[in-house]
């Protein structure tokens, strides 16, 4: 094993192929550890964390399965230790916002790394806008599309360039699901005030996948409150989603309002002409040469999401390595069937269902496959649960029932034939339903 990045990437494979974790708690809390060292001599592991709730979380549910995995992968157990930016603010004060993010990829996310098309102009534009002008130019400012296309990379920029150039800016930058369980986290704790303060005092907020505060209620209503308050204190907000606010059914009247009130901008796939330059300016971050005609070639493959391109041409630089041979049409056609596998959506099973239907509407995945839990809060949840485990998945409906408790098929059957019924004649049913398949189908 070369490196403790290699290490690590066997320890993240084994809790996957072993099923460990259930997919969404996975990515949620696994997929964005960063490992740092490891130290034989003093038996300790050392990962480092986007932020302390990341951290706490960690430490109170998953220790056990990562020494588990440990042991799998290195014969020993060791001592973890989670480190966050905080901790090492002498080492990493003038980091940019995304480095740990982007620590693979070899590029910082700025307004100078994005490459520029007419599928992505008008969000650019806008973005650049906010950026020389806070608060000033679009306020707020919603930026929407497919995943993969720019977004995230779009929200770090705004967040640098002001960064750079008003360095006493109070910046935040928060994924929707994060903000989501953080919210809980500070209900729990009897910890809300200095949740709010944390948000309330941002000069910049940027949000990435707001979409995930949708269904909550607790969460939508602290969301709600401090939008206000930063908008009437004249600090800037920016928001992403993979769908615009209209489409975001489970979302509240008053805040789809708030998100629509500002300036909303779509990024669509890029063209030809934009996937050949992010391809080559790839290429050329990584120090690797690849022909005219092969990046045509690329190009013409993959069309739908700028990860894609860069996956490409981070294995053709690994095999660079190794072959010292400059990639040929023939040697990529390898690389891009490997891509496309890797990026298949995930197989949708009823515990990655339930989960997502647990996280809208703020209860546990625990009561939902329950046979004992019949409380009236928990009982519409579960229905919807089940009904989509049949619409989703190809389980039988025994199979379902043995998923949810241990439930006769005949219960089973009766719950998706109800949920149908009801889904034709109650409108928020229907589109409470769709939204949750779609954020199931985006994970």
């Amino acid at each position: 094993m070369e490196s403790f990045a290699e290490g690590w990437n066997i320890i993240c494979n084994y809790l996957k192929d072993e099923k460990k974790i259930v997919n969404v708690a996975y990515k949620t809390w696994i997929s964005r550890i960063e490992p740092v060292n490891i130290d034989f001599e003093k038996g300790e592991i050392t990962l480092l964390v986007p932020n302390d709730f990341h951290r706490q979380t960690l430490m109170r549910c998953y220790l056990p399965i990562l020494e588990e995995a440990y042991i799998a992968v290195f014969g020993t157990s060791f001592e973890t230790i989670f480190i966050v930016p905080d901790d090492n603010k002498s080492k990493k004060q003038d980091k940019l916002l995304g480095d740990e993010t982007s620590a693979d990829t070899g590029y910082e996310f700025t307004f100078d790394t994005f490459i520029v098309g007419s599928s992505n102009k008008f969000a650019h534009a806008a973005c650049l806008a906010v950026a020389q002008n806070p608060a000033g130019a679009y306020n707020p400012l919603f930026l929407y599309g497919n995943s993969g296309l720019g977004k995230t990379h779009l929200l770090y920029a705004i967040g640098n360039d002001i960064k750079k150039n008003s360095p006493e800016k109070n910046i935040i930058y928060i994924k929707g699901e994060d903000f989501a369980n953080e919210i809980i986290q500070a209900i729990l704790t009897n910890n809300t005030q200095k949740f709010r303060e944390k948000y309330r005092k941002a000069d910049i907020l940027l949000v990435d996948d707001v979409q995930f505060i949708g269904g909550k209620e607790s969460t939508q209503e602290e969301f709600f409150h401090t939008f206000d308050t930063l908008y009437d204190a004249k600090k800037q907000i920016v928001l992403s989603s993979d769908r615009p606010p209209k489409d975001i059914k489970i979302l509240t009247d008053r805040l789809r309002s708030r998100f629509e009130m500002g300036l909303l901008a779509d990024i669509q796939p890029p063209d030809v002409e934009t996937r050949i330059a992010i391809i080559k300016r790839k290429a050329e971050i990584v120090d690797l040469y690849i022909p005219d005609d092969v990046c045509a070639y690329i190009a013409d493959k993959l069309k739908t999401n700028i990860r894609q391109l860069e996956g490409v041409v981070k294995k053709l630089k690994a095999k660079n390595y190794l072959t010292k041979e400059t990639p040929t049409i023939s040697s990529v056609n390898e690389t891009i069937s490997e891509i496309l596998n890797n990026d298949a959506p995930p197989e949708v099973t009823v515990d990655k269902i339930v989960d997502e239907v647990a996280r809208t509407f703020g209860i546990s995945s625990d009561d939902i496959k329950s046979q004992k839990s019949r409380r009236a809060n928990i009982n519409k949840p579960r229905q919807i649960a089940i009904y989509i485990s049949r619409e989703l998945t190809t389980l039988s409906m025994e199979s379902i029932g043995e998923k949810f408790g241990g439930r006769h098929y005949s219960t089973i059957v009766y719950t998706v034939q109800q949920v149908e019924k009801n889904i034709k004649t109650d409108s928020n049913l229907r589109e409470t339903v769709e939204d949750i398949i779609k954020n199931i189908r985006d994970r």
